[in-house]
């Protein structure tokens, strides 16, 4: 009996995917998002690039892993959930990692900022707050970074037209994607807007 061949094709994303992740009716939305994102990152940065304690000696960071990897006495709980992730601080501790690491972080997050701000490549900037934010959620610090995060993963997801008002705009057409030649890699072949990315 000949079963139907089921194609990727058929199966349609909903409407609120569609306007969310393909259509640029959504872009203004997305504006918004990621310039508040934006304006967090840029802001938290921008007191780390400021202060020698990061990106001198690092001392800001050291002191914020060796916190985080006490284990307190009991009934106390200790701040990190999860001891492979304490061994991994430790180990960063050991290899006094700080002094480099500290500056990193603090220039990371400028840099993310400024790349949601003005829309450029969004979805690798949104990649790389949100794995910031996952390392100081791993780390046991709350405060913004569970709203960060979920709003880090929603414009990883729409990168097509997060940016369109910003400089994504021209750069995803210029720069293309490995799917998608852009005209910086077309090699004389007609370059393509990337999926979904309206021109």
């Amino acid at each position: 009996m000949n079963q139907p061949k089921i194609q990727v094709s058929d199966f349609e994303q909903p409407a609120w995917a569609h306007f969310l992740f393909d259509s640029k009716n959504s872009a203004l939305l997305w504006l918004v998002v990621r310039v508040w994102v934006g304006y967090e990152w840029f802001e938290a940065g921008l007191h780390k690039v400021t202060d020698p304690a990061w990106t001198s000696t690092g001392a800001s960071i050291l002191g914020y892993w060796q916190r985080a990897t006490a284990v307190p006495a009991p009934p106390a709980r200790a701040a990190i959930t999860y001891d492979w992730y304490r061994s991994f601080l430790q180990m960063l501790i050991d290899g006094q990692t700080h002094t480099w690491f500290g500056p990193a972080i603090a220039y990371g997050e400028v840099l993310v900022g400024i790349g949601l701000i003005v829309g450029g490549l969004v979805g690798f900037a949104a990649f790389f707050g949100a794995l910031m934010n996952m390392s100081f959620m791993l780390a046991g610090s709350a405060s913004t970074n569970p709203i960060l995060f979920a709003l880090g993963v929603a414009l990883m997801l729409g990168w097509k037209v997060a940016g369109y008002w910003g400089a994504d705009r021209w750069i995803l057409p210029f720069l293309g994607t490995p799917w998608h030649a852009g005209m910086l890699t077309a090699n004389g072949r007609q370059p393509r807007m990337p999926s979904g990315h309206p021109a």
